[in-house]
């Protein structure tokens, strides 16, 4: 078995977590990491916050060291794009003119962010999504500068709460009625709002950028409205989407995201997909899910490893995530989507320092939570979400109730 070979296409997360759980595994055979960045795989989440804030190095954010690479016979290439999978005669090609032959392949690939065509000839425009986006962005943030952030998702928000730590005048535009729309409800939007506007951030909501202006530089930018702001440096973050052109070329199934099962399996046995770019089904939800999450991509990855190593492991995890802005830690489970009932346990308020969190039902079970500043909430959601179990609204939201009595409590 030592002759078979595994090719990874994409380093990121996902990639080097199926790569490096292939050997845990046992898999014997030879194993291939093809990233497109020249960079050492790094951890994404810093980017937007202790990474650009100048607080963590890029060495710090390294996923492996490059040695444990080496030491588990992983073959990483770096700086080579995967341009082509030919399923009939089980090779990729590349970009540095080699062509890979597989017994297995996966594809984690990640997503790609969304690009607008405004101010795509200017300078000082951004996208934050690797290392050297980071790297032209910081030497321009100098205080009292002028930064107009078009995008109020996590990645916009955490990104505005570096840049007014470090003295810039930040403006954070959103096209919704609301920030965090998409992924939360009113309570928390109208919280993380307020905590951005205390700090000075200045958020426009239900605003469309009518344009981003400037000779070579960006000098402002002009909304819809009429409001024109000035500009020393623009960043956009109007989300990502999964990144499966590969995937799509080679005929694989594609739907928002591409099809895997419960094995992480593709609509081609000898194809595997983990992270980002993969819509699964989720036990939990009852359907297909799509994820943006660190947790995630790691997750399936290794479910994937095993699979691919032989074993027959149901991806089942419960998603979670988290935010980390200002001094404030948010943390996630589940998605709240279709939630017919909002409990809220503790105030959201900032004069309320001892935190809260939100806890999201339908037909009585909780979905989904919520959390700031309440890790064990938090736990206790893990287990509620996971197991499908029902509880009170009384019992939810009283806070003489110990967190951990909440799961055991549940039916």
């Amino acid at each position: 078995m030592k002759d078979i070979h595994c090719v990874v296409i994409g380093a990121s997360h996902a990639g080097v977590s199926l790569a490096m759980q292939l050997r845990k595994e046992a898999w014997e055979g030879n194993i291939s990491l093809i990233g497109a960045e020249k960079e050492l795989p790094y951890h994404r989440p810093p980017l937007s916050k202790e990474h650009l804030a100048g607080e963590k190095l890029l060495d710090a954010m390294r996923l492996r060291p490059e040695k444990m690479f080496a030491d588990n016979n992983i073959d990483l290439e770096l700086g080579v794009t995967a341009l082509q999978v030919h399923k009939a005669a089980q090779t990729v090609s590349l970009s540095n003119g080699q062509e890979v032959s597989y017994d297995k392949l996966a594809i984690c690939t990640g997503s790609k962010v969304n690009t607008i065509p405004l101010g795509a000839s200017l300078e000082n425009v951004f996208y934050v999504r690797t290392a050297a986006d980071v790297s032209q962005i910081t030497p321009l943030l100098e205080p009292k500068k002028h930064a107009v952030i078009i995008g109020a998702g996590y990645i916009g928000l955490e990104t505005a709460a570096v840049l007014n730590k470090l003295g810039l005048t930040v403006t954070v535009i959103e096209l919704t009625d609301r920030i965090l729309q998409r992924v939360t409800s009113e309570h928390m939007s109208a919280y993380i709002q307020a905590l951005h506007e205390q700090a000075g951030v200045s958020i426009l909501t239900g605003t469309a950028v009518e344009s981003i202006e400037g000779k070579e530089k960006v000098e402002k930018v002009v909304c819809q409205d009429g409001t024109s702001l000035p500009a020393d440096v623009v960043i956009i973050g109007v989300g990502v989407s999964p990144n499966t052109g590969i995937a799509e070329a080679a005929g694989l199934e594609v739907d928002r995201g591409i099809v895997v099962n419960e094995y992480a399996q593709t609509s081609d046995e000898h194809i595997y997909s983990a992270g980002d770019c993969t819509l699964h089904p989720s036990t939990v939800y009852e359907r297909l899910i799509r994820l943006e999450s660190v947790q995630n991509a790691n997750d399936q990855a290794r479910c994937a490893a095993a699979n691919i190593a032989g074993k027959q492991q149901v991806y089942d995890a419960v998603p979670w995530f988290w935010s980390d802005q200002y001094h404030i830690k948010l943390q996630m489970v589940g998605l709240s989507q279709g939630a017919e009932e909002i409990v809220v346990r503790g105030e959201p308020s900032l004069d309320n320092e001892s935190g809260f969190a939100l806890f999201y039902l339908k037909d009585g079970i909780v979905i989904a939570a919520d959390c700031v500043g309440r890790p064990k909430e938090f736990m206790a959601g893990k287990k509620l979400v996971k197991n499908r179990l029902a509880v009170s609204a009384s019992m939810l939201s009283d806070e003489s109730l110990d967190p951990v009595k909440l799961a055991t409590s549940a039916s």
